[in-house]
Formats: C-alpha cells, structure tokens, sequence
C-alpha cells in the first residue's frame, strides 16, 4: 500500500518550502555579489547567451557539430571567469547556486521521474508524525520523571519500591542513551499507573533525537485503525507497513483492546514479524504472564517471554497520588 493522500500533500509542501527558501537565498548572493562585481552579471548574461545559442545548432540544422564544440569551448571559458571572480571573493564556485536541502534532486522529490531518498525519508517521518501526533511525547522525559511517588520503605525482606524503581530508572535510560538497531525488545509489566508510559515515551524522545524513526500507539488505537484500513474503510493507509518497518515501536496498554480473532492475529503478527526481523518494540501492559497467556495463546506469551527483556515495575498509582496532593 501507498502512503495517503495527506501524507503526500504534507511531504510535497515541505519539499515546496525548502525550494523556494534555497532559490531566495541565491537570488539574495546574486543581487549582493552583481553589486559587487558588475562584471559577473554580464559573465552570467553571455553563459545565457551560449545555452540559447547551442539549443539552435541542435535543431537548426548545418555543421551543429562544429558550432557546439566553439560554443563548449566559449562556456568553459565564461565558466572559469566566473569561478575566478567567485574565488576572488572567498566563495567557492557554486556559491551562486541556490542551497537546495538534497542536492540530487534539487528538493524536487524526484530524479528522472523516480521517488528521490529524500522524498522517501519525509514521506516516512510524516507518518510517524501522523501516527504520534496524539500522544504525550513531549511532556514524557527522563527529567520529568519523579521516584518521590514510589514508597521508599521495604517490606517483607524485599528492596523498597523506590529502590526497585531507580534500578528501572536508570536501566530505561541507559538503554534509550545506547538505544540501536540491534538493541532487546522490552516488556514492561505492572499495575496501573505506575510509570510504564511515562518510561516508554521517555525512551522514544531519547531515540527521536538520536535520529531513529519511532512509532508509539495505545494497542486499541492501533487495532482501530488497522481495522479501518483492512476492511475496506481507509484504503489509502499504511499503517500496517510503519508497525512493521519503524526503527523502534512501542505498544502501550496490551490487553485494553477489545478482544476479537482480527486483534489477537493482528498484535502477534506485528510481535513475531519484528522478532523475526529483529526490529527493537517495546510493550507496556498491566497482564501479568499468566494473564497474557489466557488473553492471547500460549505460544504468543512464550514469545514474548523468550525473546523479550522483562522490566517489572512496582509501587502505588502513581496518578491517584498526584491527583490526591493536589487536592491538598
């Protein structure tokens, strides 16, 4: 499947904005530099001249051979003028040039009527844009996260949930600081309200500002719009293809999605395509291994279990604490 309609428009504006900021800014040097140095206007005004004039020896008929090979010859020499002029002035020789983002295609999208890299690449940051859009990145970091919520006292012989939790901490981010294509898949598992998204977005900002392409969902959002997109009503979208393919997923809330033989193949698709292509995800849920296998199968819990890392978290709803010190 192709990328929607909004996709495309979003990407082609982009590509539009950088052509005409890049074109701006040599019409900019050129009004400066001809100011400068009027003989580069008139250098440029006969390499105009020398275009018009080999177009019509191609198509003019007579001795076209001859007449290109002088006309070659008189454009270098121009050419050269022009770079000496340039050179004069501390520029290099394309400095005239409009300052296109993707030299290759000239911030067109396109090379011989091919999809060009860069039009891939934004095509592809848009719809994570597209698919991120509704979630808290921005207010979810590392810094942003407290330990004062997590009791700090031990009980039954066990560490205290605090200290459990700074161990969760400082794992989660030791991972997102050397997050890689290669890193382990992690399944992040405890009661509500203890952390799990707020640890898991804190990751993905990590990851975003290293450069990696990162897709973060509710599961019952993205079996939504999968939905939507299979049966027929969203035929433009690609989601499926981005779950699949980004650098780094995260599938929050496992097991709040309505239960349904599309959702359950759907989620153990996604999870076993990645295993197999070994892309990094990470899974949030309030099940307990127990729970996962009863929900889903056997076989989708040991998969998980097998091949992802286990991070337990611990302590009180860390919400219904925040909701109750405000309230005094």
């Amino acid at each position: 499947m192709g990328y929607s309609r909004e996709i495309y428009e979003s990407a082609e504006r982009i590509l539009a904005e950088r052509r005409k900021t890049a074109e701006n800014a040599a019409a900019e040097r050129k009004s400066i530099f001809y100011s400068c140095y009027p003989e580069a206007k008139k250098i440029e005004s006969a390499l105009s001249k020398t275009a018009i004039a080999a177009a019509r020896a191609i198509f003019g008929g007579g001795n076209a051979k001859e007449q290109l090979t002088k006309l070659k010859q008189e454009n270098q020499m121009l050419q050269n003028q022009m770079n000496e002029l340039l050179a004069s002035a501390g520029h290099n020789s394309d400095y005239l040039e409009p300052p296109y983002v993707c030299k290759k295609c000239s911030d067109t999208g396109y090379i011989d009527g091919r999809m060009c890299s860069c039009m891939k690449k934004l095509l592809r940051a848009q719809a994570y844009e597209n698919l991120n859009k509704l979630t808290p990145l921005s207010l979810s970091t590392f810094e942003s996260f407290s330990l004062d919520y997590y009791p700090d006292i031990a009980e039954n012989g066990r560490e205290s949930p605090r200290r459990i939790m700074e161990k969760v901490f400082y794992n989660c981010q030791n991972y997102a600081r050397n997050f890689s294509l290669s890193s382990p898949s992690l399944i992040m598992q405890g009661g509500t309200g203890l952390g799990k998204t707020h640890m898991s977005l804190a990751i993905a900002n990590t990851a975003i500002k290293k450069g990696f392409g990162v897709v973060y969902c509710s599961v019952n959002n993205i079996i939504t719009q999968l939905e939507h997109e299979h049966f027929g009503r969203d035929a433009q979208g690609d989601t499926d293809r981005l779950l699949l393919e980004c650098d780094l997923l995260i599938l929050d809330d496992l097991g709040t999605e309505f239960r349904s033989a599309f959702s359950c193949a759907e989620i153990y698709n996604i999870v076993n395509t990645r295993l197999m292509t070994q892309k990094p995800t990470i899974i949030s849920t309030n099940l307990s291994l127990q729970e996962l296998q009863e929900r889903y199968t056997e076989r989708f819990a040991s998969r998980i279990m097998g091949d992802y890392v286990r991070v337990l978290f611990c302590g009180k709803d860390n919400r219904l604490q925040k909701r109750l010190r405000n309230q005094t």
